[in-house]
């Protein structure tokens, strides 16, 4: 199975978590065919699209608060064919009391200004063995995300900094263009 290109998603302005960075945040939650996931404010829903693909048998929750980015969700969803995947409109943790789920990874790419709260509910939410990753540009929400991990006794956190830089053509030449530093956190219940 390959993963999907940034360039295949239907985009708009809403921000997505991009494909190397991807590639590392999926292959660390160790997605199984039956996995139950949940991704905490979906964007685009890059990540979802990737865990759904990789848990066929599975089911995906995908939060988002941001209308634009709910609807390229969807259009999203069916462009891939992906019918394992359910949006919701919300904010998390909030948005999510009702699910009553135990979910087999959790992914955070944003968190509105809740991440405490949405720490909390993933490790009352996560089932045994669970995975959460966690992915930040700010380096406050690091060091808190670090906090928090150890207050709820996560096991094998792990912690990695990506830098990504892509050519980009100038005339005949090519020229590197660095990306954002993402940290990419990931943690067992």
């Amino acid at each position: 199975m390959y993963h999907i290109k940034d360039e295949e998603f239907l985009r708009g302005k809403v921000p997505m978590t991009k494909e190397e960075i991807r590639f590392v945040s999926i292959g660390k939650m160790e997605l199984q065919d039956n996995d139950v996931c949940l991704d905490i404010g979906g964007g685009t829903g890059s990540i979802s699209m990737e865990m759904a693909r990789f848990a066929r048998s599975g089911k995906v929750f995908a939060i988002e608060r941001n209308d634009e980015a709910v609807e390229l969700i969807q259009k999203n969803k069916e462009k891939f064919g992906l019918e394992n995947i359910t949006v919701i409109k919300g904010i998390a943790p909030d948005g999510l009391k009702n699910l009553n789920i135990k979910f087999n990874k959790i992914f955070i790419g944003g968190s509105a200004g809740n991440l405490v709260e949405i720490i909390k509910y993933s490790y009352e939410n996560l089932a045994e063995n669970g995975i959460l990753t966690l992915n930040f540009i700010v380096l406050e929400n690091i060091f808190t995300a670090i906090e928090e991990l150890k207050k709820y006794n996560f096991k094998d956190v792990d912690i990695c900094q990506l830098i990504v830089s892509k050519n980009k053509k100038i005339k005949d030449f090519n020229m590197m263009m660095a990306e954002n530093p993402i940290y990419v956190i990931t943690a067992k219940k």
